[in-house]
């Protein structure tokens, strides 16, 4: 299989190279979207045959036989259709020409330096390149967007995280002169407008507020305004390290009360994605409160009794966190190890204190060799005047 993949814009009259005409000129199978298709028809020879993109691909690329010339938006290899002929049918021949894509296009505009700029998609995708760009405190971000994740979707996203120093520009039919229109707004403005599909965008500022290590207790919202009831900084650094974050991917968070240690963990590893769970439901205003005074997007989070969740469809962890279990340890881990990676962790805090009748790490210890599991050694720990802290750390047998 040949491709001849050609690069366009939104220009309802394009221009085509001479190289480009002659491949357009002797092409016989044609392919691309249907505002390709509306673009480049007066240009295609007589008797072309042409096949629209449209879901599902595995039976467009059926249709593809021998050579086919495919149109793409800007340049096929930045989100584009030529990934996805590399992905599919590794073995093609891809020839390109390329031209300009929608955020290059754009900066050309602004006459915006581009070569520091990060670029996150939201075409077709969730929301979590882009909230990890943000934690990160990204100066210039550059979105390609949809019709779900919207310049003000985006404004919005951003203003209810606390990540208001940015100033929105947009650009709307680039390439397309009777159309494109380019805006530059606050994200407050950006909210309260429409604008017309296809669009892109580039945000440039910046966060003032420090990304803290090790978040105060204090400066949480508390459940019933108990502040010994949330893990302190200094446990809650310590319990991550021992998650090995760094070379995770999924964080499950069980009993997550106030939010401390997502939260924590999504602003120190923003690559992670983060599932937290709690049962009591008045936890759920703390999360939500406490993400966003942190500024931490992209926890999911599930109220109700852990043992009866459905788990089945979440996203395999390789790190868990165990922060309460209600008598029920063995069970809770017992369900966690039908979920997680035959190299992920379990950790949780066992704290030391005559007021409490049950020895926690007697029932970490006890579920461990009952479940096959092996311990790593316990780090204990005392701050001030507080009781004891134990981090338990165990991993399956290998």
């Amino acid at each position: 299989m040949n491709f001849y993949v050609i690069g366009i814009s939104d220009a309802p009259q394009p221009f085509f190279p001479p190289e480009v005409q002659d491949v357009i000129r002797q092409g016989r199978i044609f392919s691309g979207g249907k505002r390709h298709h509306e673009i480049v028809e007066p240009y295609l020879p007589e008797g072309a045959q042409w096949i629209d993109i449209t879901a599902p691909l595995d039976a467009v690329f059926e249709q593809y036989h021998d050579e086919v010339i495919v149109f793409a938006s800007g340049d096929p290899l930045f989100f584009g259709f030529a990934n996805t002929i590399k992905r599919k049918m590794p073995d093609a021949q891809v020839i390109l020409y390329p031209t300009f894509n929608s955020l290059q296009t754009l900066a050309h505009r602004l006459v915006m330096p581009y070569h520091d700029m990060r670029i996150v998609s939201l075409t077709g995708r969730p929301w979590p390149g882009f909230d990890q760009a943000l934690i990160e405190r990204t100066g210039k971000i550059g979105v390609l967007t949809d019709r779900e994740h919207t310049p003000a979707a985006i404004a919005r996203r951003m203003l209810d995280y606390g990540y208001s120093g940015y100033t929105m520009h947009v650009g709307e039919h680039l390439g397309d002169p009777g159309k494109e229109r380019i805006s530059t707004m606050s994200l407050e403005e950006a909210c309260e407008r429409d604008f017309d599909y296809p669009n892109c965008l580039i945000v440039v500022g910046s966060d003032p507020r420090p990304r803290q290590f090790g978040i105060p207790e204090g400066q949480f919202a508390l459940l019933d305004g108990r502040e010994r009831m949330i893990t302190k900084a200094p446990i809650r650094l310590l319990t991550l390290q021992a998650l090995e974050l760094p070379q995770k991917s999924v964080l499950w968070d069980i009993g997550f009360c106030t939010g401390s240690v997502s939260i924590e963990a999504r602003l120190q590893f923003p690559h992670l994605h983060v599932e937290a769970f709690e049962i009591r439901p008045e936890c759920e205003a703390l999360m939500q409160e406490n993400s966003r005074r942190f500024g931490a997007p992209g926890i999911h989070y599930h109220i109700g009794d852990f043992l009866e969740t459905d788990i089945e469809h979440l996203p395999r962890p390789d790190a868990v966190f165990i922060g309460g279990h209600g008598g029920k340890l063995k069970e809770i881990m017992t369900k966690v190890l039908t979920a997680l990676t035959s190299d992920g962790i379990i950790v949780m805090n066992s704290v030391t204190s005559p007021m409490v009748r049950t020895d926690s790490h007697q029932l970490f210890n006890d579920a461990c060799h009952e479940l096959g599991l092996t311990q790593a050694p316990a780090t204990r720990i005392i701050l001030n005047d507080n009781n004891p802290i134990e981090i338990l750390k165990c991993k399956k047998k290998f």
